[in-house]
């Protein structure tokens, strides 16, 4: 095994890498090569002695490392982007799904490929709905993130803080409604690439804020009028990596999950289970991590004919 970590985040690789050596691992089994993706990434997608690529990243990235991957014929597994969507329908628990999307969209300061940061809520409660957010972002202070009461630190660099930043200006631009946040620099932090926790309201479909992984503490809030628009409004989107749904119903939501174009679905707040497969449709990439799909993605079967 060969890894190269991001760029930006060769750290924690490291001290796997240091892991592996103290468990006693056998020289050359797992292997760390630092370095930026033109250079040390294609490399090893073009290298003949690789077999196999899984790669997690930006979709942008990921068509890249496919295309090199091909020319190899090796096989790829991808887990790139997402554009989440988080639907509460008639009846659910209001408050409770909006605080766990909250807490979803502020982890790592935005930057998870699941995030849940498309909000879809009925009409009827839709004001209701950004009131409870603009409460909930408002206990996220960005702050220095080796303090233990912080919630929120920064995002991973200077050109990540300027496109979040860029995206949610955009949004106001085409139209929708600043809630909590913005694009300036949030007070505090006199160093560190910061960006303010963010609601956007009144966001329709065709935005750039609904339709761009921002990857950033930014939550997009969107109405429906009834259950099929909902879908419709879900689905409508080029990436499918994850989803959630909230019902006062359990069945109701499993049966609208099932209809949910993505590849995970949290419903009624499920916990994350590390044995289930993670992978997406559409754009969010081909392939799956985690669980027993997850393993095979790196078998090769053979049959001997006796």
């Amino acid at each position: 095994m060969v890894l190269k970590p991001a760029e930006n985040t060769p750290l924690t690789a490291r001290l796997f890498a240091a892991c592996t050596a103290e468990a006693g691992l056998p020289a050359g089994v797992f292997n760390l090569v630092t370095g930026l993706g033109p250079e040390a990434g294609e490399a090893l997608a073009r290298h003949p002695g690789v077999d196999l690529v899984s790669f997690t990243g930006s979709t942008a990235v990921g068509r890249r490392v496919g295309a090199l991957a091909g020319e190899g014929v090796k096989r790829v597994a991808l887990e790139l982007g997402g554009k989440s969507a988080n639907v509460i329908l008639p009846g659910a628990d209001l408050e409770r799904a909006l605080r766990a999307n909250v807490a979803d969209v502020m982890r790592n300061a935005g930057q998870s490929c699941n995030a849940l940061t498309r909000t879809l809520v009925h009409d009827d409660r839709y004001d209701e709905a950004v009131a409870l957010l603009a409460e909930a972002v408002a206990e996220y202070v960005p702050g220095d993130p080796t303090d233990p009461e912080c919630r929120l630190g920064p995002v991973v660099s200077a050109r990540q803080r300027d496109r979040v930043r860029a995206l949610v200006r955009r949004g106001v631009e085409e139209g929708a409604r600043l809630v909590t946040g913005g694009p300036d620099a949030p007070e505090g932090p006199a160093r560190g690439f910061y960006v303010r926790p963010t609601v956007l309201a009144d966001v329709t479909p065709d935005m750039a804020v609904a339709r761009e992984e921002i990857f950033g503490p930014v939550l997009s809030v969107l109405r429906y009028a009834d259950a099929e628009e909902a879908l419709r409004v879900a689905n409508d989107s080029e990436y499918g990596l994850a989803g959630a749904v909230w019902a006062a119903d359990e069945a109701e939501a499993v049966a609208f999950a099932r209809r949910m174009e993505c590849g995970r679905v949290d419903v009624n707040g499920g916990a994350f289970n590390i044995l289930a497969p993670f992978g997406g449709y559409k754009r969010s990439g081909v392939g799956r991590e985690l669980g027993v799909h997850g393993l095979l993605e790196f078998l090769q079967p053979k049959s001997l004919q006796l």
